[in-house]
């Protein structure tokens, strides 16, 4: 059974009179402990599409089932749920809370899910990333690669069974950028699921399977350099 199964998959947002349609039925499968990278111009839909996916929001038409279960007409507070128990994040921007340490930054979704500040777990998470040493610095005291290892080890603290990772290297130089995504190898390698938004060519090369969004719609879903048809990759 997929990990997340999207079937004709609309979504349309209204800006006053006009109705701007982001995405155009997009069906897609993805397996547990597949490296996967969403790509596509500007305003092709990818953002709206990881939106979805990491229930920040719902489809217009169309379902999506995350582990067997459809999300997609679930109301706000449960999709919020979904998404703490289920669902890691990773931003280009890193989010940290300046004046929190990284371990407080990395036990935030456990005090939002009600299990409380545990900093056993949030240690346990940065031991992961490589950055337990760093565990009782600020965001201030960090590099712009130690910031993002601390994002990660809050993407994966609840044990997700997907991270969700957007322009993940977008705010790092090009060594950093490389340690990052070295990292999401290993995580993968571990059985992490991962999904990636990105523009760049080389980020989506280092993933196992590439899907390219044009105007709303899959134009193709590529695995080991052979491309598919759109909708064939699961």
């Amino acid at each position: 059974m997929a990990l997340i199964e999207t079937t004709d998959l609309h979504k349309t947002y209204r800006m006053g009179e006009v109705e701007v349609h982001a995405l155009r039925g997009v069906s897609l499968q993805i397996d547990a402990g597949e490296h996967l990278a969403i790509m596509g111009p500007s305003g092709s839909g990818k953002s709206t599409l990881m939106n979805l996916l990491g229930c920040l929001d719902t489809p217009t038409q169309g379902s999506y089932r995350l582990a067997g279960n459809d999300v997609s007409r679930l109301s706000p507070d449960r999709l919020a749920a979904v998404r703490n128990r289920q669902i890691g994040f990773v931003f280009q921007q890193f989010n940290l809370l300046p004046r929190a340490t990284a371990c407080q930054n990395v036990a935030l979704p456990l005090v939002y899910s009600g299990t409380g500040s545990n900093g056993e777990l949030a240690l346990r998470a940065l031991e992961r990333v490589g950055l337990a040493e760093r565990a009782h610095h600020r965001p201030r005291e960090l590099s712009g690669g130690e910031q993002q290892r601390v994002a990660i080890a809050r993407a994966l603290v609840n044990n997700p069974s997907i991270v969700l990772a957007d322009e993940p290297t977008g705010n790092l130089d090009t060594r950093t950028g490389a340690e990052i995504l070295a990292l999401f190898d290993e995580l993968n390698a571990e059985g992490i699921t991962l999904v990636m938004v990105t523009h760049d060519q080389h980020v989506a090369e280092r993933c196992r399977r590439v899907v390219r969004l044009v105007d709303g719609e899959i134009e193709s879903d590529r695995r080991n350099h052979e491309t598919l048809p759109a909708g064939e990759g699961g």
